[in-house]
């Protein structure tokens, strides 16, 4: 509708959309990066938001403003008596709404920062004299919880802190430790989790292990070294970050670690472009980490470059700080099965402090599809009778169908991101849709348009 001309922006003004709502969530994960990086046009550069310049970002962003071409799109529409406009509104609402619920939940700020969107793009609308097209979706009709935002959890940093900003909530005085994170809470969530009984089993000896351990100690025993710092093994979308964070506040409520957050990065969080700078951006995430668990996805990729790359720097400065913080760092290196293997044997130093494995297999068909019901219960929507049945054979089919690219977990997120659009669409058609419809998964909503006539072809 605006042309390639305006892809620019149009990146823009959808990241700046998004910043802006994320400040209104109730936390900030990397699936939050990973939505901010999937906004770009074709032909424009890719972003490569980190969480943790994404939590900077967000804490800086603004109120919302209509962008400087859409007011040359309601002047053409209105012009030539088109809705090119009010079908951009409907569009911004569907990518606002899959934005909000990439962490599973969508609060009572994020539906109203969704909904002044659409009504100050609307009043230009009204304003400028566009004809009425189909109305637009509520955005209040898909909330889920009514958590504080990101910004009021985790004000501001002062000058000079660093780490993860400390909330300052009620009449706690100013220094007064934080609530250890419930033990029971977090077994219960480890427990809940779909599939996964090799890694609980895992996580629960290790438990056991520190519990003891904390207990000798307590009673004046001698208590053995131990390393603490895992590797975890397997494909994309297995629940490796969620395993890590649960594994930082179990931690934490048995008083292994101080704090038991966890920060997670990459490559790119650690490795700088010029000499000398790697071991102090490495020595700031490890510093941000401390009282925690520092999660390096991809971890291989540190020393994929050869023998002259700046990786090799972030290693040896990441070894250093395992043995240095032995009692107040726990370092968890994640990835693919194979790179992993070559990593660890590529320096002694890292087979020596990495003792712990654990492998996360492919999640199958039933838990799929387990995974599936569990973000329709989370965002509010249903499947009918047909779409019930439909939905065990679409997720069979797509575990036996899946190759060297299969994402488990994260290919659920995406077909349910793929079919709230396409209910959307579907709805939005309707003359007058009620609760139900809003809510209501059909066996079409499951695949494209032109999937849907090919399957009917083969039948």
């Amino acid at each position: 509708m605006a042309g390639r001309s305006l892809a620019e922006q149009m990146d823009q003004f959808c990241a700046a959309c998004a910043l802006q709502l994320f400040a209104r969530s109730a936390s900030l994960t990397e699936e939050h990066a990973e939505a901010v990086n999937a906004l770009y046009s074709k032909g424009q550069p890719k972003p490569t938001w980190l969480l943790w310049a994404l939590t900077t970002a967000v804490g800086k962003s603004g109120d919302f403003l209509p962008p400087l071409f859409f007011w040359s799109l309601t002047d053409q529409d209105a012009k030539k008596g088109t809705d090119c406009s009010r079908v951009f509104i409907r569009m911004l609402t569907n990518i606002l709404l899959c934005l909000a619920a990439v962490d599973d939940d969508v609060t009572y700020a994020e539906a109203e920062y969704i909904t002044e969107c659409a009504d100050k793009l609307s009043a230009l609308c009204d304003s400028a004299g566009v004809k009425k097209g189909k109305p637009g979706l509520r955005a209040a009709d898909f909330v889920t919880s009514a958590q504080p935002s990101f910004l009021e959890k985790n004000p501001p940093r002062a000058a000079g802190q660093t780490g993860p900003a400390q909330p300052q909530t009620g009449d706690k005085a100013a220094g007064e430790t934080a609530e250890k994170p419930d033990l029971d809470a977090l077994m219960a969530e480890l427990d809940g989790l779909v599939g996964l009984e090799g890694v609980k089993k895992n996580v629960k000896s290790m438990m056991n292990l520190v519990k003891v351990r904390q207990l000798r100690k307590e009673n004046g025993l001698p208590v053995p070294p131990m390393s603490l710092h895992m590797v975890f093994l397997g494909n994309p979308g297995t629940g490796k970050t969620t395993v890590a964070r649960l594994i930082g506040g179990l931690y934490a409520a048995i008083g292994a670690l101080s704090k038991g957050q966890l920060i997670e990065v990459d490559r790119s969080g650690l490795v700088a472009g010029y000499v000398g700078q790697t071991a102090i951006k490495t020595q700031e995430v490890i510093a941000s980490a401390l009282g925690g668990v520092l999660f390096i996805d991809e971890a291989y990729s540190l020393a994929s470059g050869g023998e002259n790359d700046f990786g090799r720097e972030a290693i040896e400065t990441i070894l250093k700080a395992m043995e240095d913080h032995r009692e107040e760092l726990v370092v968890i290196a994640a990835g693919y099965t194979g790179p992993m293997e070559k990593f660890l044997s590529s320096n002694p130093g890292l087979e020596s402090r990495f003792n712990k494995y654990i492998f996360f297999e492919d999640y199958d068909g039933g838990e799929l599809n387990a995974i599936f019901h569990l973000q329709c219960k989370k965002n509010g929507y249903e499947l009918d009778d047909e779409a019930e049945a439909y939905s065990k054979e679409f997720f069979d089919a797509l575990y036996q169908g899946r190759d060297e690219n299969f994402g488990n977990g994260r290919d659920v997120r995406n077909q349910f991101e793929d079919m709230v659009i396409r209910q959307a669409d579907r709805v939005a058609a309707m003359e007058a849709p009620t609760k139900e419809d809003l809510v209501r998964f059909t066996k079409a909503d499951f695949l494209p348009e032109t999937e849907q006539a090919e399957t009917k072809n083969l039948e």
